[in-house]
């Protein structure tokens, strides 16, 4: 992974309103870091692919992982990089055959398609795990 040139992480765990809350502190991030307002559409589709994609990772872990614990958003030399942590023990994957008309089950399909990379952290003898995806920076 690149060195980060900055990092903005929010305390997630026991909170309401996650996802709402998780859009609106990455939003924040993207502003400070120039990616929002967009000038352009690719700018805009980069910015709204992000918050697109912590939507999709948090709200995975609220079904699936008991809640997320935290969010950190960073911002690396070509890539913004998301990590979502949470206590779960199982492993998110996209649904196969994907069904597009069929109802849930569509948000690491989505994470996979818009993101460059995605992958699954763990700490050996820690309960839970990272869930990381990786945006390519607008132009790049």
């Amino acid at each position: 992974m690149d060195q980060a040139s900055d990092v903005r992480t929010l305390a997630l765990g026991g909170t309401s309103g996650t996802v709402p809350l998780a859009r609106d502190f990455t939003r924040t991030a993207l502003h400070e870091w120039g990616w929002l307002p967009a000038v352009g559409a690719d700018r805009r589709a980069a910015a709204e692919d992000v918050l697109l994609v912590v939507s999709e990772l948090v709200t995975n872990a609220c079904l699936h992982a008991d809640g997320p614990e935290s969010l950190r958003v960073l911002r690396l030399a070509k890539v913004l990089r998301l990590e979502v942590t949470d206590r779960g023990a199982g492993q998110p994957a996209p649904r196969t055959p994907h069904r597009a008309g069929r109802p849930g089950g569509h948000g690491m399909f989505i994470v996979q398609r818009l993101c460059r990379d995605w992958g699954i952290d763990r700490t050996p003898g820690s309960p839970g795990k990272t869930v990381w995806a990786e945006i390519s920076a607008p132009g790049d």
